[in-house]
């Protein structure tokens, strides 16, 4: 049976697990050992290591045949020192044979609303983008010096049940009026799981795949749809620039960028089928 290892275990990794289990040997990297008991639980042999203390890695070295590379980069960092570490204690030893990575739809910047295929090229406006930006690229040229098939995942924003943004709601947070609003990307983390695992099957090396559902939504209709579903209040609509002065400089840089991704390529290579083709389909029975 292959060995899999799973590297940032959040929420998509949980979705994904169940999947994997049966197929693979599983293992996963995680800094609290706290955290151990509950992967046992999952059938996940838990493994203690730090992204951020390179010296730690060294027990992951020739450990697996895959990787799924889901841990964002460190903050505030000019390189994605955390990519790097890993990469550089996957070298030692027997190599992975695949690695696949999930970065943001947020390396394209601000699009105007254009439609976005995956051979665009990046345009990072924050730095979190640019650390992704930066991600991929050490993937990539360390996978076609080391000849690893790796797949990179575009994901946009994630949601579920559990996952939709009812507290800014309840908060009265403003979106941008329609005329200026912008198009938001989606997909359901059941989707995402999914099409991890879809990737590892199907997903050709140094490929970029967006994971994104069907709908072409702006995001205050996204909002809207949302508040609808729970009986709140839809939120305020404020022209731009007032709506800039008030929201985070983390939720700015999401409300700030407009482009609807195709989803063709994901389709069609990687053989997918949505279980959730729009939000539609996820409000329709709320549960959170």
């Amino acid at each position: 049976m292959r060995r899999l290892l799973i590297i940032g275990c959040g929420d998509v990794a949980l979705r994904t697990i169940p999947l994997l289990r049966g197929h693979y040997r599983l293992y996963a990297l995680i800094r609290k050992p706290t955290y151990s008991a509950k992967l046992r639980e999952l059938g996940v042999t838990p493994v203690i290591a730090d992204l951020d203390n390179r010296t730690s890695l060294a027990r992951i070295a020739g450990l697996v045949d895959v990787v799924l590379h889901f841990a964002p980069p460190a903050p505030q960092s000019p390189t994605d020192t955390r990519t790097c570490h890993l990469l550089a204690a996957l070298s030692t030893g027997t190599l992975p044979k695949q690695l696949i990575y999930i970065s943001t739809s947020g390396v394209y910047g601000d699009c105007a609303g254009d439609y976005v295929s995956e051979t665009r090229p990046v345009n990072p406006m924050s730095n979190r983008a640019q650390l992704r930006v930066d991600a991929e690229n050490q993937i990539r040229a360390w996978a076609k010096h080391n000849g690893v098939r790796a797949s990179i995942l575009r994901v946009p924003g994630i949601y579920a049940p559990d996952r939709l943004p009812l507290d800014r709601l309840r908060a009265g947070s403003p979106a941008i009026t329609v005329i200026e609003d912008g198009y938001s990307n989606h997909i359901h983390a059941d989707d995402l799981a999914r099409i991890v695992v879809a990737t590892l099957r199907y997903g050709k090396a140094s490929r970029v795949y967006h994971t994104v559902d069907e709908d072409e939504m702006k995001m205050g209709d996204y909002f809207d749809a949302v508040a609808d579903a729970f009986n709140l209040p839809r939120p305020q609509r404020l022209p731009r620039e007032e709506v800039r002065r008030v929201v985070s400089p983390m939720m700015w840089s999401f409300m700030n960028e407009s482009r609807r991704m195709t989803d063709t390529r994901m389709k069609q290579e990687l053989k997918i089928r949505l279980l959730y083709p729009t939000v539609a389909h996820t409000l329709a029975t709320p549960t959170a």
